[in-house]
């Protein structure tokens, strides 16, 4: 297989596994994009134009399934919106913050897998306004600074603090989602026209993965398998952005080249 079909293929999985948990699957691809080589300035921008597709899919299908509740997102949505656009602009390193971020996953899956919950023993109550503003903020601005959609780390938030259902915490987090990769996207509005004529064989796919992903999360997965699965996700993300800053890099070019000395002695002369 050629390494484009290679990429299609992850993307497509990718789009399944997250979309059947709320998320829109930023994490994936841009973990596929990584090991096909891909350049960072392509990178960003096609996870959020991915992520957008995804999540829109995921979106009206939660919505229409009753499991969106508006109350719980408007808040989250004000304080994140143009956080997301923010770090959307931001080309801060951020390897430490990454490495926090990525532990803060690891535990929140592990709690997932050791603790699982149905949604017949949940007792929740939605956030205050003035809880919402700033962890929707704070998560918006991680959104846009990793070029995601910030669901890896809301919807543990939500589950976690009794904000929300299994379910209703997929389609709080998949609408979320939306928001802020719209928001990150604008941000890179300069890049979209660059991304590789490749981006529509990947939209394809992950348009596929959506839909197919979205049918199980709402419809055929009981609330257990459906945090052990978001369970896998966040290992998933967190290895990744632990992991992401040691990733081998490039050698840098010979100073000592021939034609690095022929200028320098020309230089010189001059």
């Amino acid at each position: 297989m050629t390494d484009d079909a290679i990429l299609t293929v992850l993307i497509f999985l990718f789009a399944v596994l997250y979309s059947s948990v709320g998320h829109a699957g930023a994490t994936g691809y841009l973990a596929a994009m990584g090991l096909m080589s891909l350049e960072p300035s392509v990178m960003k921008p096609a996870a959020l134009v991915l992520n957008v597709l995804v999540a829109s899919i995921g979106t009206v299908r939660f919505a229409r399934a009753g499991c969106l509740p508006w109350r719980v997102l408007w808040p989250f949505a004000v304080a994140s919106i143009p956080c997301a656009f923010l770090g959307g602009v931001l080309t801060l390193p951020a390897s430490l913050f990454k490495q926090l971020i990525g532990a803060m996953l690891l535990i929140a899956a592990t709690k997932l897998f050791v603790q699982p919950v149905t949604d017949k023993t949940e007792e929740c109550v939605p956030p205050s306004f003035w809880w919402s503003l700033p962890v929707g903020g704070l998560v918006g601005l991680v959104a846009g600074l990793t070029g995601t959609g910030g669901g890896v780390l809301l919807t543990p938030v939500l589950l976690f603090l009794r904000w929300a259902k299994t379910r209703d915490a997929a389609g709080v987090s998949v609408a979320f989602i939306l928001l802020n990769s719209i928001s990150g996207l604008a941000a890179q509005a300069k890049a979209v026209p660059l991304l590789p004529s490749s981006i529509w064989l990947w939209l394809a796919a992950a348009g596929l993965g959506g839909m197919i992903g979205t049918q199980l999360g709402t419809r055929h997965l009981a609330a257990p398998v459906l945090r052990r699965l978001l369970g896998v996700v966040l290992v998933f993300a967190g290895v990744k952005m632990l992991f992401d800053e040691f990733k081998p890099k490039a050698a840098p070019k010979p100073t000592n080249s021939a034609s690095h000395l022929v200028a320098k002695v020309a230089e010189q002369q001059a």
